[in-house]
């Protein structure tokens, strides 16, 4: 029988391996349709984001409440899946709590450790399933958060209860084969489970084996399953937040990357270099009009966007009824860029289908309304910038389809003749500033 079991566990995890594995390419893959960009700039100072922002979640504490049940959520899981590394021990080996006997009094310390925590997780997706569909937070109730945003995240609240209750129920009946069976190891006392304990006490030895067996394979099982899930969902943030902090920018928030193409050119124009010109290759677009003219960068942004809607409950177009989110722009950025990997892994078009993240994800209404504020970037936890994604797309209507509103273009000629966005002659720029007598 226990060799049975450490054959399917085999079979299990080699299964969820293999798919873990190969959805973890193809979202690789998708980030490298993207531009490469360059890491620069000091590691310790990308390192320190990682620290404080990713792991320490300092910019979520901005709201203290969600914050606090966030780190509930967050710490437990990271924590309680240590416990993990001994469920695939015993799953491939046939042992049952294969480090008890190894910590002696620790073990029992820790598992009252995981079990605080199990429940802490427990009450705080108690907590958020309410925020989302009884007090219905403002912020989760956009138009881009449509039917499938809105279920994944309570789907993944509700599978957390679940796997929380399954290590519940599994401690609970392992405490009480503990005084039955030579093979459940002795963990001591465990808090919250002990109480979950009257409910079983009644149930004969084999009942008590097959609910804290199926407890265990469910728990494992669901853990495999959540960590394929949280793939295809918003929550793979779970890992790819690490990952964004660390190649985020590090310029001030203000700074607005330039083209280098444009910049030397004008340059060279106004006799601003003295440095021999290079040269250098024409830019295949300016500006992007789809996910392969974005950078690798920003395409990660987008893989990380926890959808919390922090940066559009703060953008200033957003509050003052313009069409804008840049929640919405990370969303569409990440569902175009699924789109096209899909369709490049069975064969198909790809970024040729007649498609673009421009105008049929994100419209120039919505673009045009950005006031460029970094509000949003501010705003958002992780250190997305939601920001450069816009302008890229402006970018391209502007100089590629001479698109931009009327009252832009006039501003480019007068910058372009005046050096300012009026309209006078440049020997006239300083007349205010004489004495009028």
């Amino acid at each position: 029988m226990v060799i049975a079991q450490q054959i399917l566990f085999l079979v299990v995890l080699g299964i969820a391996g293999f798919f873990i594995r190969k959805r973890v390419l193809r979202i690789s893959s998708n980030i490298k349709l993207g531009k490469e960009q360059k890491v620069s700039g000091p590691t310790l100072e990308r390192i320190k984001n990682v620290l404080l922002v990713a792991f320490g979640q300092r910019k979520m504490f901005k709201r203290l409440i969600p914050a606090f049940f966030h780190f509930l959520i967050y710490a437990g899981f990271l924590i309680i899946n240590l416990e993990v590394l001994e469920f695939v021990i015993d799953g491939i080996f046939g042992t049952h709590r294969v480090f008890a006997p190894y910590l002696g009094g620790f073990y029992n310390v820790l598992m009252n450790v995981f079990e605080f925590l199990a429940v802490a997780v427990l009450l705080a997706c108690v907590v958020f399933l309410v925020r989302r569909n009884v007090l219905k937070i403002e912020r989760f109730q956009s138009a881009e958060m449509t039917q499938w945003p809105r279920l994944d995240a309570n789907l993944i609240l509700t599978i957390e209860i679940v796997l929380m209750m399954a290590i519940l129920t599994m401690n609970a009946t392992d405490q009480l084969l503990q005084t039955r069976n030579d093979h459940y190891v002795s963990t001591g006392s465990l808090f919250f489970s002990s109480y979950l304990m009257p409910a079983f006490q009644g149930l004969n030895t084999e009942t008590l084996v097959f609910i804290e067996r199926f407890a265990w394979w469910f728990h494992i099982v669901g853990i495999l399953g959540f960590t394929l899930y949280v793939t295809y969902s918003k929550h793979l943030h779970i890992f790819l937040a690490f990952v964004n902090t660390f190649v985020a920018k590090l310029e001030p928030k203000g700074h607005i990357n330039n083209m280098p193409v444009v910049s030397n050119e004008v340059k060279s124009m106004l006799g601003l270099t003295t440095e021999a010109p290079t040269v250098q290759a024409t830019p295949g677009r300016f500006g992007a009009k789809d996910v392969n003219d974005l950078t690798q960068h920003n395409l990660i942004a987008a893989y990380a966007c926890t959808e919390c809607g922090r940066c559009t409950s703060e953008c200033p177009a957003n509050l003052t009824g313009k069409k804008l989110s840049p929640r919405k722009i990370m969303m569409d950025t990440r569902d175009r860029m699924e789109e096209v990997g899909k369709s490049i892994a069975i064969g198909g078009p790809g970024l040729q289908d007649g498609k673009a993240l421009l105008g049929d994800y994100i419209t120039k209404e919505e673009i045009n309304a950005c006031t460029s504020c970094n509000a949003c970037v501010e705003a958002c936890p992780v250190l997305i910038n939601p920001l450069e994604i816009i302008l890229e797309l402006r970018r391209y209507v502007s100089m590629e389809e001479s698109g931009a509103p009327a009252q832009w273009n006039s501003m480019f000629q007068n910058i372009e003749t005046s050096f300012a966005p009026w309209k006078f002659s440049p020997s006239d720029r300083f007349n205010w500033a004489k004495d009028e007598k």
